[in-house]
């Protein structure tokens, strides 16, 4: 009995041990700085989001979580370059539907599949578009006026976004064709260039997350004219929808994603979602994104991989039907 009890306890210690060596390789990461990706510029909604979320990711992790700004083909450069990264989960991408929905119908060659070439994190949220214009290029005040002015001048006038392929892009290109309007596309490398084009009144009109514009609204120095989403968004209460004053249907909303390169480990893309559950969970973290207009979701994976999948067709229907094009 004196041996077996040797035995067993002699089983225990190694079992005990064994735990212990294999601890530190699950605990391991992060063991030094991520590096999260987007594709527009500095100071736009989505940069401007990254910081929140890294602010308090980098908490959580125990690391510093570097922002880096690849603004070029609607996120399109910033996602190949993280579905083309080393697995660790030192590269991760805050994606958004013109990455991983809307470049697949937009561009002939993409350079990577949305559904294969991404791990996913967690869906972080959905935010409204703004219609909005420079008061003193356009006198409209609702939407029914500002396609009776669009219309009286009939490609005389230039719509600003954020970019090529965007879902406010979209949101002009289908309301181009839902009401009939010869309007040309300037795109910007991000909202915030676009937006100063419209306040320098270069531009007269654009569609934009709304956030980065309220105080431009406020002063006077832009009029909001509707926004794309089916429901108002609590940042613009009194702004009507443009689904409401006109167009039933109409939806164009923004959505962001934390992904990473395929082939994960799984203790890291477990400690990734935990980092971002969070996060979005945090209430100082969580208001800072609700003040951004951004309708917090805080999915699990599963979910945003099928919401990614729906995403897809959604948004193909609508480049088919804005004839939107991107070039190669």
């Amino acid at each position: 009995m004196e041996r077996v009890g040797r035995l067993c306890a002699g089983l225990v210690s190694v079992l005990v041990a064994s735990l212990f060596l294999i601890a530190p390789a699950e605990a391991g990461f992060p063991e030094k700085p991520i590096t999260l990706v987007i594709g527009f510029a500095p100071g736009g909604p989505s940069d401007v989001m990254a910081r929140i979320l890294t602010k308090k990711m980098e908490e959580i992790l125990k690391q510093p979580v570097v922002v880096e700004n690849r603004a070029v083909a609607g996120g399109g450069i910033a996602a190949t370059a993280v579905a083309r990264a080393t697995p660790d989960g030192y590269t991760i991408l805050l994606a958004t539907g013109s990455s991983l929905a809307i470049n697949v119908s937009l561009y002939k060659n993409l350079g990577y599949d949305p559904e294969k070439d991404f791990e996913p994190i967690g869906l972080v949220g959905t935010q409204t578009n703004l219609l909005y214009v420079h008061p003193g290029s356009v006198p409209a005040k609702t939407l029914a006026e500002f396609v009776s002015f669009v219309k009286a001048n009939p490609g005389k006038l230039t719509f600003g976004s954020g970019g090529v392929g965007t879902p406010a892009h979209l949101a002009g290109e289908l309301l181009k064709v839902e009401a009939g309007l010869e309007m040309t596309h300037a795109p910007f490398r991000g909202t915030g260039q676009a937006l100063q084009s419209v306040i320098g009144g270069h531009v007269p009109v654009a569609f934009n997350p709304p956030a980065p514009l309220l105080p431009h609204l406020q002063s006077g120095a832009l009029r909001a004219i509707a926004v794309t989403t089916l429901t108002r968004t609590s940042a613009l209460p009194d702004v009507p929808t443009i689904a409401e004053s006109g167009y039933p249907g109409f939806d164009a909303a923004t959505w962001h994603a934390i992904v990473a390169p395929p082939n994960l480990p799984n203790d890291v893309s477990q400690a990734l979602q935990r980092a971002l559950h969070d996060t979005l969970n945090d209430p100082q973290s969580r208001k800072a994104l609700t003040d951004l207009g951004v309708d917090v979701v805080n999915s699990s994976p599963d979910e945003l991989r099928a919401y990614i999948k729906s995403e897809i067709p959604k948004w193909a229907r609508v480049v088919k039907a804005s004839g939107a094009t991107a070039g190669n």
